[in-house]
């Protein structure tokens, strides 16, 4: 799925985390991301997804991923500014906004949750048809011949 990246995030000194942002707007599809803390933070795996791509696969995916870590309550964290984007932990879901001038340009995900979004989103597209596409393909059928006529 998208794009492998490993991060090294130097705390306090943050333009390699607004990079990787950056990147992951410009690109404008899913990017893996390995985020090493310095200090006693534990390693981070997430998938950075576009907002307008999470926007599609939660149109298409049936129903709610629920990931069991997320089953536990996560503790409040400040939001951290990053150059010129803040992330937002929700406290339900497990998941990050990524906001920059004040709108969400991506969030983090776990990346089971997104490839499950992303599978369930494909799965579901695949069998849809768009009201023309589907009159179409009524019309096509109607002019075959029966199995009798054959």
């Amino acid at each position: 799925m998208g794009i492998q990246i490993d991060v090294v995030v130097s705390y306090p000194i943050n333009d390699e985390v607004e990079r990787v942002l950056g990147l992951a707007e410009a690109v404008g599809e899913p990017v893996t991301v390995t985020f090493v803390w310095e200090g006693d933070r534990d390693t981070e795996y997430a998938v950075l997804v576009p907002a307008a791509t999470l926007a599609l696969w939660e149109h298409w995916a049936p129903t709610a991923y629920e990931h069991p870590a997320t089953r536990e309550e996560p503790e409040l964290a400040h939001p951290e500014t990053f150059g010129a984007f803040t992330l937002f932990r929700r406290r339900a879901g497990g998941r990050t906004a990524v906001v920059r001038d004040g709108v969400v340009v991506a969030e983090l995900l776990h990346p089971e949750e997104a490839h499950w979004l992303d599978e369930r989103a494909r799965n579901v597209r695949q069998g849809f048809m768009d009201p023309k596409q589907k009159a179409a393909f009524e019309e096509f059928l109607a002019r075959q011949a029966s199995l009798d006529e054959q």
